[in-house]
Protein backbone atom coordinates (compact mmCIF):
# COMPACT_ATOMS: atom_id res chain seq x y z
CA UNK A 1 0.00 0.00 0.00
CA UNK A 2 1.41 3.36 -1.03
CA UNK A 3 1.18 6.02 1.69
CA UNK A 4 3.71 8.36 0.11
CA UNK A 5 2.79 12.00 -0.28
CA UNK A 6 4.39 15.25 -1.35
CA UNK A 7 4.29 18.36 0.82
CA UNK A 8 6.29 21.59 0.59
CA UNK A 9 8.41 20.04 -2.12
CA UNK A 10 9.31 17.17 0.22
CA UNK A 11 8.79 13.51 -0.60
CA UNK A 12 7.31 12.03 2.57
CA UNK A 13 6.88 8.34 3.35
CA UNK A 14 3.40 9.00 4.73
CA UNK A 15 1.20 12.01 5.60
CA UNK A 16 1.64 12.16 9.39
CA UNK A 17 4.01 14.90 10.53
CA UNK A 18 4.71 16.58 13.86
CA UNK A 19 3.29 20.10 14.13
CA UNK A 20 4.99 22.99 15.88
CA UNK A 21 5.49 22.25 19.58
CA UNK A 22 8.17 22.40 22.29
CA UNK A 23 9.20 18.80 21.51
CA UNK A 24 12.16 19.75 19.24
CA UNK A 25 13.83 21.50 22.18
CA UNK A 26 14.89 18.03 23.40
CA UNK A 27 17.05 16.03 20.99
CA UNK A 28 16.15 12.75 22.68
CA UNK A 29 12.48 13.44 22.00
CA UNK A 30 13.31 14.43 18.43
CA UNK A 31 15.06 11.10 17.87
CA UNK A 32 12.15 9.31 19.53
CA UNK A 33 9.77 10.94 17.05
CA UNK A 34 11.86 9.68 14.15
CA UNK A 35 12.14 6.22 15.69
CA UNK A 36 8.36 6.26 16.17
CA UNK A 37 7.91 6.74 12.44
CA UNK A 38 7.06 10.43 12.06
CA UNK A 39 7.42 11.63 8.45
CA UNK A 40 8.62 15.19 9.22
CA UNK A 41 9.12 17.47 12.22
CA UNK A 42 8.09 21.11 12.61
CA UNK A 43 10.16 23.26 14.95
CA UNK A 44 8.59 25.38 17.68
CA UNK A 45 8.09 28.98 16.56
CA UNK A 46 10.57 31.81 16.55
CA UNK A 47 8.41 34.79 17.46
CA UNK A 48 8.53 38.24 15.96
CA UNK A 49 8.67 39.57 19.51
CA UNK A 50 11.82 37.59 20.26
CA UNK A 51 13.49 39.07 17.22
CA UNK A 52 12.46 42.63 18.03
CA UNK A 53 13.31 42.18 21.71
CA UNK A 54 9.82 43.01 22.92
CA UNK A 55 8.56 41.24 25.99
CA UNK A 56 5.66 38.83 25.59
CA UNK A 57 3.73 36.59 27.92
CA UNK A 58 5.36 33.22 27.50
CA UNK A 59 2.75 31.36 29.49
CA UNK A 60 0.04 32.27 27.00
CA UNK A 61 1.97 30.57 24.22
CA UNK A 62 3.73 27.65 25.85
CA UNK A 63 1.45 27.27 28.84
CA UNK A 64 1.53 24.77 31.64
CA UNK A 65 0.02 21.38 30.82
CA UNK A 66 1.13 19.43 33.80
CA UNK A 67 -1.79 20.22 36.10
CA UNK A 68 -4.37 18.84 33.67
CA UNK A 69 -2.38 16.37 31.60
CA UNK A 70 0.03 14.38 33.70
CA UNK A 71 0.92 12.18 30.72
CA UNK A 72 2.20 15.21 28.82
CA UNK A 73 4.21 16.86 31.59
CA UNK A 74 7.49 15.17 30.78
CA UNK A 75 7.44 16.55 27.25
CA UNK A 76 7.86 20.16 28.29
CA UNK A 77 11.26 21.75 28.89
CA UNK A 78 12.12 23.56 32.11
CA UNK A 79 13.68 26.49 30.27
CA UNK A 80 11.30 29.08 28.84
CA UNK A 81 11.74 28.79 25.07
CA UNK A 82 10.50 32.30 24.48
CA UNK A 83 13.33 33.85 26.52
CA UNK A 84 16.18 32.10 24.77
CA UNK A 85 16.52 34.31 21.73
CA UNK A 86 17.26 33.99 18.06
CA UNK A 87 20.75 32.48 18.32
CA UNK A 88 19.55 29.65 20.52
CA UNK A 89 16.70 28.92 18.13
CA UNK A 90 19.02 28.71 15.14
CA UNK A 91 21.54 26.59 17.08
CA UNK A 92 18.80 24.16 18.08
CA UNK A 93 17.57 23.93 14.50
CA UNK A 94 21.09 22.98 13.39
CA UNK A 95 21.22 20.29 16.10
CA UNK A 96 17.79 18.90 15.21
CA UNK A 97 18.76 18.67 11.54
CA UNK A 98 21.91 16.77 12.50
CA UNK A 99 20.02 14.43 14.83
CA UNK A 100 17.42 13.09 12.38
CA UNK A 101 17.12 12.16 8.72
CA UNK A 102 13.47 13.19 8.29
CA UNK A 103 12.73 16.70 6.95
CA UNK A 104 12.69 19.53 9.49
CA UNK A 105 10.40 22.53 8.95
CA UNK A 106 11.25 25.84 10.58
CA UNK A 107 8.54 27.97 12.15
CA UNK A 108 8.29 31.76 12.21
CA UNK A 109 5.47 33.56 14.01
CA UNK A 110 4.68 37.18 13.26
CA UNK A 111 1.85 39.52 12.34
CA UNK A 112 3.35 42.98 11.78
CA UNK A 113 5.46 44.26 8.97
CA UNK A 114 9.07 44.86 9.89
CA UNK A 115 12.69 43.78 9.74
CA UNK A 116 11.94 40.54 11.58
CA UNK A 117 11.01 38.90 8.27
CA UNK A 118 14.71 38.95 7.32
CA UNK A 119 15.24 36.15 9.82
CA UNK A 120 13.40 33.79 7.51
CA UNK A 121 16.61 33.49 5.51
CA UNK A 122 18.58 32.66 8.68
CA UNK A 123 16.20 29.80 9.42
CA UNK A 124 16.77 28.53 5.90
CA UNK A 125 20.55 28.90 6.32
CA UNK A 126 20.39 26.89 9.55
CA UNK A 127 19.13 23.95 7.50
CA UNK A 128 15.34 24.09 7.50
CA UNK A 129 13.90 22.10 4.60
CA UNK A 130 10.88 24.43 4.50
CA UNK A 131 9.40 27.25 6.55
CA UNK A 132 6.01 27.57 8.22
CA UNK A 133 4.81 31.13 8.81
CA UNK A 134 2.22 31.26 11.56
CA UNK A 135 -0.08 34.28 11.23
CA UNK A 136 -1.31 34.09 14.84
CA UNK A 137 -3.00 37.25 16.04
CA UNK A 138 -6.20 38.70 17.43
CA UNK A 139 -7.65 41.58 15.37
CA UNK A 140 -8.20 44.05 18.22
CA UNK A 141 -7.56 47.31 16.37
CA UNK A 142 -10.96 48.93 15.90
CA UNK A 143 -9.59 51.19 13.17
CA UNK A 144 -8.26 48.36 10.98
CA UNK A 145 -10.79 46.89 8.57
CA UNK A 146 -10.92 43.27 7.49
CA UNK A 147 -9.57 44.25 4.08
CA UNK A 148 -6.67 46.17 5.63
CA UNK A 149 -5.86 43.24 7.90
CA UNK A 150 -5.79 40.81 4.99
CA UNK A 151 -3.62 43.18 2.96
CA UNK A 152 -1.14 43.35 5.83
CA UNK A 153 -0.97 39.56 6.00
CA UNK A 154 -0.43 39.33 2.25
CA UNK A 155 2.46 41.83 2.43
CA UNK A 156 4.08 39.78 5.22
CA UNK A 157 3.78 36.58 3.20
CA UNK A 158 5.25 38.28 0.14
CA UNK A 159 8.12 39.67 2.23
CA UNK A 160 8.96 36.32 3.78
CA UNK A 161 8.68 34.51 0.46
CA UNK A 162 11.09 36.99 -1.14
CA UNK A 163 13.77 36.10 1.41
CA UNK A 164 13.82 32.31 1.09
CA UNK A 165 14.25 29.70 -1.59
CA UNK A 166 12.74 26.81 0.38
CA UNK A 167 8.96 26.24 0.21
CA UNK A 168 6.67 28.31 2.46
CA UNK A 169 3.62 27.16 4.39
CA UNK A 170 1.23 29.68 5.93
CA UNK A 171 -0.63 28.69 9.08
CA UNK A 172 -3.77 30.73 9.47
CA UNK A 173 -6.91 31.23 11.49
CA UNK A 174 -10.36 30.06 10.34
CA UNK A 175 -11.94 33.39 11.29
CA UNK A 176 -11.31 35.48 8.19
CA UNK A 177 -14.42 37.07 6.69
CA UNK A 178 -14.07 35.41 3.28
CA UNK A 179 -11.67 32.57 3.94
CA UNK A 180 -11.66 30.97 0.44
CA UNK A 181 -10.88 34.32 -1.20
CA UNK A 182 -8.12 35.03 1.33
CA UNK A 183 -6.70 31.52 0.84
CA UNK A 184 -6.56 32.17 -2.91
CA UNK A 185 -4.71 35.45 -2.28
CA UNK A 186 -2.21 33.71 0.01
CA UNK A 187 -1.44 31.14 -2.67
CA UNK A 188 -0.96 33.92 -5.23
CA UNK A 189 1.35 35.73 -2.77
CA UNK A 190 3.65 32.72 -2.62
CA UNK A 191 2.26 30.31 -0.05
CA UNK A 192 3.13 26.79 -1.21
CA UNK A 193 0.87 25.31 1.46
CA UNK A 194 -1.86 26.42 3.84
CA UNK A 195 -2.10 24.95 7.33
CA UNK A 196 -5.67 24.84 8.66
CA UNK A 197 -5.69 26.05 11.40
CA UNK A 198 -3.88 27.58 14.36
CA UNK A 199 -5.70 27.40 17.70
CA UNK A 200 -6.50 30.47 19.79
CA UNK A 201 -5.69 29.99 23.45
CA UNK A 202 -8.62 31.46 25.35
CA UNK A 203 -7.83 33.03 28.75
CA UNK A 204 -10.14 32.60 31.71
CA UNK A 205 -10.98 34.95 34.58
CA UNK A 206 -9.82 34.04 38.07
CA UNK A 207 -12.69 35.25 40.28
CA UNK A 208 -10.72 34.67 43.49
CA UNK A 209 -7.54 36.53 42.53
CA UNK A 210 -9.39 39.02 40.27
CA UNK A 211 -6.95 38.38 37.49
CA UNK A 212 -6.68 36.95 33.99
CA UNK A 213 -5.75 33.28 34.01
CA UNK A 214 -3.84 32.01 30.96
CA UNK A 215 -5.25 28.69 29.73
CA UNK A 216 -3.90 26.24 27.21
CA UNK A 217 -5.84 23.06 26.47
CA UNK A 218 -4.85 20.19 24.25
CA UNK A 219 -7.03 19.58 21.22
CA UNK A 220 -9.76 16.95 20.86
CA UNK A 221 -11.03 15.08 17.81
CA UNK A 222 -14.27 17.09 17.71
CA UNK A 223 -12.22 20.17 16.75
CA UNK A 224 -11.43 18.48 13.46
CA UNK A 225 -14.92 19.05 12.06
CA UNK A 226 -14.43 22.77 11.37
CA UNK A 227 -11.14 21.97 9.64
CA UNK A 228 -12.77 19.29 7.50
CA UNK A 229 -15.34 21.77 6.24
CA UNK A 230 -12.77 24.32 5.07
CA UNK A 231 -10.39 21.69 3.70
CA UNK A 232 -13.26 20.37 1.61
CA UNK A 233 -14.02 23.87 0.32
CA UNK A 234 -10.38 24.65 -0.53
CA UNK A 235 -9.31 21.27 -1.90
CA UNK A 236 -8.65 21.44 -5.64
CA UNK A 237 -9.57 25.12 -5.83
CA UNK A 238 -6.32 26.85 -4.90
CA UNK A 239 -2.77 26.39 -6.12
CA UNK A 240 -1.34 25.25 -2.79
CA UNK A 241 -0.96 22.10 -0.76
CA UNK A 242 -3.16 21.69 2.32
CA UNK A 243 -2.26 20.58 5.83
CA UNK A 244 -4.64 20.05 8.73
CA UNK A 245 -3.61 21.05 12.25
CA UNK A 246 -5.79 20.60 15.32
CA UNK A 247 -8.02 17.68 16.20
CA UNK A 248 -6.15 14.79 14.56
CA UNK A 249 -5.72 12.08 17.19
CA UNK A 250 -6.46 8.79 15.43
CA UNK A 251 -5.96 7.06 12.12
CA UNK A 252 -9.62 7.65 11.31
CA UNK A 253 -9.13 11.37 11.96
CA UNK A 254 -6.33 11.21 9.39
CA UNK A 255 -8.63 9.37 6.95
CA UNK A 256 -11.26 12.08 7.25
CA UNK A 257 -8.66 14.80 6.72
CA UNK A 258 -7.33 13.12 3.58
CA UNK A 259 -10.84 12.58 2.22
CA UNK A 260 -11.52 16.30 2.71
CA UNK A 261 -8.37 17.14 0.73
CA UNK A 262 -5.41 17.35 3.11
CA UNK A 263 -1.98 16.45 1.78
CA UNK A 264 -0.59 15.92 5.30
CA UNK A 265 -1.89 15.92 8.86
CA UNK A 266 -0.05 17.63 11.70
CA UNK A 267 -0.22 16.07 15.14
CA UNK A 268 0.83 17.55 18.48
CA UNK A 269 -1.65 16.91 21.28
CA UNK A 270 -1.83 13.16 20.72
CA UNK A 271 1.99 13.03 20.80
CA UNK A 272 2.04 14.93 24.07
CA UNK A 273 -0.51 12.58 25.62
CA UNK A 274 0.50 9.22 24.16
CA UNK A 275 4.08 9.68 23.02
CA UNK A 276 5.70 8.83 19.67
CA UNK A 277 4.11 5.37 19.71
CA UNK A 278 0.90 7.07 18.59
CA UNK A 279 2.33 7.47 15.08
CA UNK A 280 2.43 3.71 14.45
CA UNK A 281 -1.06 3.25 15.87
CA UNK A 282 -2.40 5.93 13.54
CA UNK A 283 -0.61 4.45 10.52
CA UNK A 284 -1.91 0.96 11.31
CA UNK A 285 -5.46 2.30 11.58
CA UNK A 286 -5.09 4.32 8.37
CA UNK A 287 -3.71 1.35 6.43
CA UNK A 288 -6.34 -1.00 7.85
CA UNK A 289 -9.14 1.31 6.77
CA UNK A 290 -7.67 1.77 3.30
CA UNK A 291 -7.27 -1.97 2.86
CA UNK A 292 -10.85 -2.61 3.96
CA UNK A 293 -12.17 0.02 1.53
CA UNK A 294 -9.80 -1.18 -1.23
CA UNK A 295 -7.76 2.01 -1.60
CA UNK A 296 -4.22 1.34 -2.77
CA UNK A 297 -2.76 4.85 -2.50
CA UNK A 298 -3.38 8.23 -0.92
CA UNK A 299 -3.91 9.74 -4.37
CA UNK A 300 -7.07 7.65 -4.72
CA UNK A 301 -8.30 8.75 -1.32
CA UNK A 302 -7.33 12.41 -1.20
CA UNK A 303 -10.15 14.85 -1.84
CA UNK A 304 -12.78 12.22 -2.53
CA UNK A 305 -15.17 14.08 -0.20
CA UNK A 306 -14.32 17.65 -1.15
CA UNK A 307 -16.89 20.10 -2.46
CA UNK A 308 -15.69 19.85 -6.04
CA UNK A 309 -17.75 16.65 -6.08
CA UNK A 310 -20.81 18.80 -5.45
CA UNK A 311 -22.18 21.14 -8.17
CA UNK A 312 -23.49 23.68 -5.62
CA UNK A 313 -21.60 23.62 -2.28
CA UNK A 314 -23.62 26.50 -0.83
CA UNK A 315 -26.89 24.68 -1.46
CA UNK A 316 -25.47 21.51 0.06
CA UNK A 317 -24.34 23.39 3.15
CA UNK A 318 -27.77 25.00 3.56
CA UNK A 319 -29.50 21.65 3.06
CA UNK A 320 -27.29 20.00 5.68
CA UNK A 321 -27.91 22.91 8.05
CA UNK A 322 -31.69 22.51 7.75
CA UNK A 323 -31.44 18.74 8.05
CA UNK A 324 -29.42 18.97 11.27
CA UNK A 325 -31.85 21.45 12.84
CA UNK A 326 -34.85 19.28 11.97
CA UNK A 327 -33.17 16.10 13.19
CA UNK A 328 -33.00 17.21 16.84
CA UNK A 329 -35.17 15.27 19.24
CA UNK A 330 -35.23 15.91 22.97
Amino acid sequence: MNLETKYLGLDLKHPIIAGASPLPDDLDKVRALEDGGIAAITMYSLFEEQITQNSIGAEAHVGSYENSFAEAASYFPDVDLLERGVDNYLDQLVKVKAAVAVPVIGSLNGTREGEWVNYASLIESAGADALELNLYFLPTDMDESAAQLEDRCIRIVESVKARITVPLAVKLSPFFTALPHFAKRLAAAGADSLVCFNRFYQPDIDTEELDIRPMLDLSHSHELRMRLRWLAYLSGRIDAKLAVSGGVHTGIDAVKSLMAGADVVQIVSCLLINGPEQVKEMLDELQGWMQEKEYTSLDELRGCMNFLRCPDPDALERANYMRVLKSWRS
